[in-house]
C-alpha cells in the first residue's frame, strides 16, 4: 500500500512540473490532507464530466484528472490509476518518438 501511494505522489509531482504555475498551486492545495472534503466531490464531478464528454464544455480530459484526485483518498484506485498513468505515459512517449522520427525521415 505504501509503495502505491509513493508512486502516485511521484506521478502528481511530475504532473505539477508540467502544468502552468497557477494550476500547479491549485493542485498542491488539493493534495493537502485537509483538502479531502473538497477533493472527493471535485473528483466525482470530474469523472462524471468525463463520462458525459460528448456534451459541450465537458471533455474526456476530466476523467483521468478526476480518477487521479479520487485515488489520493481511495486506496482501491491507487494501483489501477498508477498502472494507467505509467502505461499511458509510455505509449504517449512511443507515439511522439515515432511521429518525430517519421517527420525527420520525410524532411531528409
Amino acid at each position: 500500500m505504501h509503495k502505491t501511494r509513493a508512486r502516485l505522489d511521484r506521478q502528481f509531482d511530475k504532473l505539477q512540473r508540467r502544468i502552468p504555475d497557477a494550476a500547479a498551486r491549485v493542485l498542491e492545495r488539493l493534495r493537502q490532507p485537509e483538502a479531502r472534503w473538497m477533493r472527493i466531490p471535485l473528483g466525482i464531478l470530474l469523472v462524471l464530466g468525463g463520462i458525459f464528454s460528448f456534451l459541450p464544455v465537458l471533455g474526456l480530459w476530466m476523467l483521468p484528472l478526476g480518477l487521479l484526485l479520487l485515488a489520493l483518498d481511495l486506496v482501491i484506485l491507487q494501483g489501477p490509476v498508477n498502472t494507467a498513468i505509467v502505461r499511458g505515459t509510455r505509449k504517449w512517449t512511443t507515439w511522439r518518438r515515432a511521429r518525430r522520427d517519421k517527420k525527420a525521415k520525410n524532411q531528409n
